[in-house]
This record gives structure tokens, C-alpha cells and sequence, in this order.
């Protein structure tokens, strides 16, 4: 069974999701014969490559915020992420263009390094001390997920490398009708929206594995939406 995941790398509830669907998994029985595979979606696709800028001030500006009100919205998710286990920096962190980080991912596919890569990027961009959207943070995190530092400064030296294969992923995500992500496909039948709790990927998964009608999967979720944003409701 295939189960595809589209994502993006500023996306919080991706970051969280992912930990839940892997804990979900590690409960189905038939786990070994589940082959992920992780697909672009960018939130912001029209923001230009190098500009960045500070995450606080972003949700303030975006919500209409102050900013103790965007940290409030920030330690909210932090504690989400939290209690899977993941570590979240509410400060210091940035946001940009993330389609380089996109075209990387297609190369690690490629050389079945997409995983190590992705989970190297989201501690990046919400644990650590590094920013994603700094080409030689990129090419360091592509060295330390298994790529040829020569391949990885290659594809980020040539805009058109795996551009073509980011936007196949986000024409397929809008034809399936994905307007925000976390959003997981299962064999193409089941659809889930948002980082849902690990106990309803379980199910998700038992249900698709019988083989069932496609149909929505679980209560409504925090997701981050095709505009960006990533509202924490009632923040």
C-alpha cells in the first residue's frame, strides 16, 4: 500500500503530523508493506527565492496580531509538538521560499534519501539554530541525510532541477483537492486532511488496507493553508 503525504517544510502542523502518522503506522499490522512517499506543496509559492524573514512578525502581520499575541500562537503549537516528542524553537526561527528545499527533496527521492532528508529539514527549520532558506544550510543538510555534496550544490545551482517534478506534485495536490496540508493519500482511496491524532492514521490505514470507498477520514484538523497561514483556532 502506498500512502503519499503532501507537506511543506514551514509548515508546523507537517512537522507534527508526520510524528503522529509514524506513530499510527507503527500500530498497523501490515506497517512493512506501506511504502511512503512524501510530495511538494508549497505555501507560498509566489515568495521570491532569498527573501525571508522573521516567523513572529509574520503571523502578526498576517492576523493582525500584536506580536506577544503571535508568540501566544506559537507556544500553542510548541505545545502541540511537544507532546509528540519533537523539540520547537517560538523564537529566533524564519519563513521564505521553500521550493529549493522542494527540489532537494526530489533529489533525495531519487536517492532514496527523502526521509532522512525531510526529517533533517524540519528539525532545522523548528528545533535548531538553522535556517532552511541559507543555500549552505541546505547543502549541509543534504550531506548529513547521505547526498554527494557535488549533486546537492548542482541542483541548487540550476533553478530548473526537479522544478518540473515540485509542480507535477502540487498540480496533483489541487486535482485531489487538497487546499492545505498536512494531506496524506492512501492507496488513493482513503483522504486525510491536517495532523490528525496517530489513532486515527491507524484506522486510516486499516480501513484503506480492506480496501474501502474513498472518503474523508477523521474530525476536522489544524492544517496550514495555500495562502500560508497556519491559524491556531481560538489563539
Amino acid at each position: 500500500m502506498r500512502v503519499e503525504i503532501w507537506s511543506d517544510i514551514a509548515c508546523p502542523w507537517c512537522y507534527i503530523g508526520k510524528a503522529r502518522f509514524e506513530k499510527g503506522l507503527a500500530e498497523f499490522a501490515h506497517r512493512d508493506d506501506v511504502e511512503v512517499v512524501h510530495r511538494s506543496f508549497e505555501l507560498d509559492p509566489n515568495r521570491a527565492k532569498g527573501d525571508s524573514g522573521p516567523v513572529l512578525e509574520m503571523l502578526a502581520r498576517k492576523y493582525g496580531r500584536t506580536l506577544d499575541e503571535a508568540r501566544a500562537m506559537e507556544a500553542h503549537v510548541a505545545s502541540n509538538a511537544h507532546s509528540e516528542g519533537l523539540g520547537y524553537r517560538t523564537e529566533g526561527r524564519d519563513h521564505g521560499s521553500t521550493f529549493d528545499i522542494h527540489r532537494l527533496l526530489h533529489l533525495a527521492k531519487d536517492r532514496s534519501r527523502q526521509n532522512e532528508l525531510l526529517d533533517l529539514a524540519y528539525r532545522a527549520n523548528f528545533a535548531e539554530e538553522r535556517s532552511v532558506f541559507d543555500p549552505e544550510t541546505l547543502v549541509a543538510l543534504g550531506v548529513e541525510a547521505g547526498l554527494d555534496e557535488a549533486e546537492v550544490r548542482a541542483v541548487l545551482a540550476d533553478d530548473s532541477a526537479y522544478a518540473e517534478a515540485v509542480r507535477e506534485d502540487e498540480r496533483e495536490a489541487a486535482e485531489l483537492g487538497a487546499n492545505g496540508v498536512p494531506f496524506f493519500v492512501l492507496d488513493r482511496r482513503y483522504g486525510i486532511s491536517g495532523g490528525q491524532p496517530a489513532e486515527v492514521f491507524t484506522q486510516a490505514l486499516e480501513q484503506a488496507w480492506q480496501g474501502r470507498v474513498l472518503q474523508p477520514v477523521g474530525s476536522e484538523a489544524d492544517v496550514c493553508g495555500p495562502d500560508g497561514s497556519c491559524e491556531v483556532p481560538g489563539a
